[in-house]
């Protein structure tokens, strides 16, 4: 195992990265129940709570696995959080039209989406992101990311609450604009549970931390659940509950639910667009970014290579997990969380995704982990990726603005993958107008003009929101 995983080279142990493993499987455990409620629109949506289960625990186990097999690298993969958002709104949406977008369409513009991202990594196209990235841009990616991170443990515990007073109904399933006066983003009560446990578990993983406790955020993790059992805040009624399988049933799976015919609806173009714009700055930024923090960057060459594969895992996962029977399968964020315990190797990956195999059978169990235990490990995965930005040159203004922009726009417009586009699209105009300037060289790689011009008609034709 040493020798397969190269433990020694990179400086761990077995007992950090199974640890590593399972601190990451913990905080990414909520996909396990939010992505089938988020995917069947807690039941408007006829693709069937368990199935989208079986999809989900199938999908982040074999294609983590996969990735650290294969590529020996500590990053998970799961159904991602946002494109299952923009799929349930999708099919949602076209419900009252005359030609409705059916969840079986949705599935295979992520299956075609897929097959583009392979495409796209054999012929090495998502590898020259690597290079011409600017260096500040990738911190700030870094950082962007953990801020991302921040704001979805802020948001899931409840401690971060938006109130609003519209002057007028709010529909449905769709995006509304709002005054500045009537919308409030305000602490959440004290005495709501969610908020005292995601404080419990802040101060016990903090106090963990400072004492240098290795495997800090998982015993944070596992004593918030403790804290969760002694305040009665956990239903135990789900270990009984008839409506979950404690031995899997496969033959519910939505195994190969494609709707080929449908691909001439009008709508999957701009659906296949969307998953593919945002699912290859989403990966890319959380690839850069927990590889950085892992420290594989430090060799600049071996680092862009093992992105470079790890890349295609990602890319096939996309169209595996279309076949299982769920949205976008993609590297997760909250890798990180296993990489600030130490995870340096694959053996993190294996273990998160054999955790992910086995929760198959223990989906009740699974589900008594209350959510403020995992979003207090987030905001905390959050301090540690921030520390990237002290490698930002604030003083020059070419890289600090379009780095700000990358790192705020991530969180505030809860997507990753438009911070990256702003990020992109500033550095070049900026650079551009210093180097006619003559004021300082800077160097603007030809795909970043690609990427620049790409963007711009992304926003121009398919929109902001989704």
């Amino acid at each position: 195992m040493n020798r397969f995983f190269r433990l020694k080279e990179n400086g761990t142990t077995v007992r950090t990265e199974i640890m590593a493993g399972l601190t990451t499987f913990m905080a990414m455990a909520y996909i396990l129940s939010v992505n089938p409620g988020t995917l069947t629109a807690f039941g408007r949506i006829d693709m069937g709570w368990y199935p989208v289960f079986l999809a989900t625990a199938l999908a982040a186990g074999i294609f983590t696995i996969a990735m650290g097999l294969f590529i020996n690298f500590p990053v998970a993969l799961a159904p991602g959080m946002g494109l299952n958002a923009y799929f349930a709104s999708v099919v949602l949406s076209s419900q009252t039209t005359d030609h409705p977008f059916s969840w079986q369409m949705g599935l295979t513009a992520v299956f075609i989406s897929g097959i583009i991202f392979i495409l796209l990594t054999v012929t090495q196209i998502r590898q020259i992101l690597l290079t011409a990235i600017p260096d500040s841009l990738k911190h700030a990616i870094t950082v962007g990311i953990g801020l991302f991170i921040t704001i979805i443990g802020l948001k899931n515990s409840g401690l971060m609450t938006i109130g609003v007073e519209a002057g007028k109904d709010i529909a449905a399933n769709k995006f509304t604009d709002v005054l500045s006066f009537e919308t409030v983003i305000h602490m959440g009560s004290l005495e709501n549970s969610n908020v005292q446990l995601v404080i419990i578990g802040l101060l016990l993983i903090s106090i963990l931390m400072v004492l240098n406790v290795r495997g800090a955020i998982l015993f944070g993790i596992l004593g918030t659940t403790v804290a969760a059992i002694l305040m009665g805040v956990v239903d135990f009624s789900s270990l009984s509950s008839t409506d979950n399988h404690w031995v899997p049933d496969f033959s519910q799976l939505n195994f190969w639910q494609f709707d080929w015919e449908g691909i001439m609806h009008t709508g999957i173009v701009s659906a296949i667009a969307t998953f593919t714009f945002v699912e290859l700055f989403d990966t890319f930024g959380t690839l850069v970014g927990t590889a950085q923090r892992a420290g594989i960057m430090k060799d600049p060459e071996e680092g862009k290579k093992r992105v470079g594969k790890a890349m295609f895992v990602d890319a096939v996962a996309v169209a595996g997990g279309a076949v299982l029977g769920t949205s976008t399968t993609t590297a997760y964020v909250e890798s990180a969380a296993g990489v600030a315990e130490g995870g340096r190797t694959g053996l993190t990956a294996v273990t998160t995704g054999i955790c992910f195999l086995l929760a198959l059978f223990l989906a009740p169990v699974v589900a008594l982990i209350p959510g403020p235990a995992t979003a207090a490990a987030l905001i905390i995965v959050g301090v540690l990726m921030a520390q990237s930005i002290r490698e930002i040159d604030f003083q020059d203004m070419v890289l600090a603005i379009p780095a700000f922009l990358t790192f705020v726009i991530m969180p505030f417009t809860y997507n990753i993958a438009n911070g990256i586009s702003f990020g992109i699209v500033t550095y070049v105009i900026l650079a551009c107008v210093a180097n006619l300037a003559g004021k300082k060289k800077y160097d603007i790689h030809w795909m970043m003009w690609v990427l620049a011009v790409l963007i711009v008609l992304r926003y121009l034709m398919i929109g902001s929101q989704g």
